[in-house]
């Protein structure tokens, strides 16, 4: 009797088709998409909830409050938002103007804001969005200082979470005759973005940078500053020394438009363990709540923005969540991407400009299919719900703020989350590495 085949767990079928497609093409396999791999997360971390100990709050007649302002450390205008849950920075070139459009409809229905991402502000985009943050990147892609006036806040990208260290890319077939005039680039060829800023080498430069920003928009809009998480606790406080009002700190679980699979799957860490060196970094400086900290990287649910608020954070942000709520991947469309070759939430194939919900494309055909007005209120729909889900945590908690969530009110369910979350370990006082042991 033969003993039945087994898989290796470390040559497993899909290591094993790398391979083989390495070895085939000779290249590095790029691809869009947040990281696949499991890592420790939200889901690890469990709130413990008003009892005898605790007082909670009557959900129909007891106020908890969501809003937020940020940039509240050097701006003349800092930004007021209704809730603490932000659009994400995601380009025109990657994504078609119709779902620009439809994240800054949404966005402004939910009273909060939405980000250009690389390659400058569409039309669509201003003219839907009642708070919009303009991005600088390292390619200066659409870089044009009268939109910097026209925007409400900026944020200078040093990295992003799926590709700390890495530029971007932008295949060949996304760059339509707009978006070629948008970036000063030649149709059909593919780009790649620069991995860092050619005006500065450090935060000593970056504070120079950041006061001529100051100057061209009168110390009008609120500076962000948005980095990938791999140091975060020198990061945030160099970012802090640079003079930022707001910091955005991208996890590892972040998408991205289009990067090599190694960056996505090998760099940087996951949220969940850079929130706390973050803030940690802020309350040394005496900064925390006076410079903002916006976390990202694979929120999904309310549960999600009140356990990263409940860690330090004042808001997030959503990327891959906000193109999910309006309508890509759908399950409707399952045969139109089985004849891409991939599956309806596989995520995988956004950078190919092929998408059949008219979302990550440049093809007229392709986003015509994608009402903005439409898929704005179903964005503005799962806004309204992660806010929801936020309070009715924060209540439970006996809390009439959900910024008044803290470590406290949190329990990990593994050794890893507890931490580096920093938080002890359900139904024990333990937190790994502190505590004298």
């Amino acid at each position: 009797m033969h003993t039945p085949p087994r898989e290796s767990a470390t040559f497993s079928k899909s290591a094993i088709a790398e391979i083989q497609r390495a070895a085939a093409t000779g290249i590095y396999d790029i691809r869009g998409g947040g990281a696949k791999r499991k890592v420790p997360c939200f889901d690890d971390l469990l709130f413990l909830g008003a009892s005898m100990s605790r007082y909670p709050l009557e959900g129909y007649r007891e106020k908890c409050t969501t809003s937020v302002t940020l940039g509240t450390r050097f701006a003349k205008k800092p930004i007021e938002l209704k809730i603490p849950i932000t659009i994400a920075g995601m380009s025109f070139g990657s994504l078609s103007g119709p779902a620009k459009e439809a994240l800054g409809r949404g966005a402004t229905i939910a009273g909060t804001s939405t980000t250009t991402g690389d390659g400058g502000m569409t039309e669509e985009e201003r003219g839907h969005s009642k708070i919009l943050v303009y991005q600088i990147l390292p390619s200066r892609y659409g870089m044009n200082p009268d939109h910097l006036r026209k925007a409400d806040a900026i944020e200078i990208v040093i990295g992003q979470g799926a590709k700390p260290g890495g530029g971007g890319m932008l295949l060949g077939q996304k760059i339509s005759p707009r978006v070629a005039q948008m970036r000063t680039l030649p149709e059909g060829i593919d780009q790649r973005s620069a991995c860092r800023h050619p005006d500065w080498t450090g935060p000593d430069d970056l504070e120079i940078k950041i006061q001529e920003l100051r100057e061209i928009t009168d110390w009008q809009k609120p500076i962000y500053i948005k980095v990938g998480a791999s140091r975060p606790y020198y990061d945030v406080s160099l970012a802090v020394k640079s003079g930022a009002d707001v910091i955005v700190l991208d996890g590892m679980e972040g998408g991205t438009a289009a990067t090599q699979e190694v960056f996505i799957e090998h760099i940087g860490i996951p949220i969940l363990s850079a929130i706390r060196p973050a803030v940690q970094a802020l309350q040394e400086l005496g900064m925390h709540r006076k410079v903002q900290l916006i976390v990202s990287g694979g929120i999904r649910t309310g549960a999600d923005v009140a356990k990263a608020l409940a860690l330090g954070a004042d808001a997030v942000s959503i990327g891959t969540a906000a193109l999910i709520a309006l309508g890509d991947n759908s399950p409707r469309l399952e045969e139109d991407y089985n004849k891409l070759g991939t599956t309806a939430g596989a995520y995988d194939d956004w950078h190919e400009g092929r998408d059949p919900a008219g979302i990550t494309t440049q093809d007229p055909e392709l986003f015509s299919r994608l009402d903005p007005v439409i898929a704005g209120q179903k964005l503005a729909n799962y806004l309204s719900v992660l806010a929801l889900e936020t309070q009715t945590i924060a209540r439970a908690c006996g809390k009439s703020h959900v910024h008044n969530l803290e470590p406290e009110d949190l329990v990990a369910l593994t050794v890893e989350a507890s931490a580096m979350a920093r938080v002890p370990l359900a139904g024990t006082d333990w937190i790994p590495g502190r505590n004298g042991y």
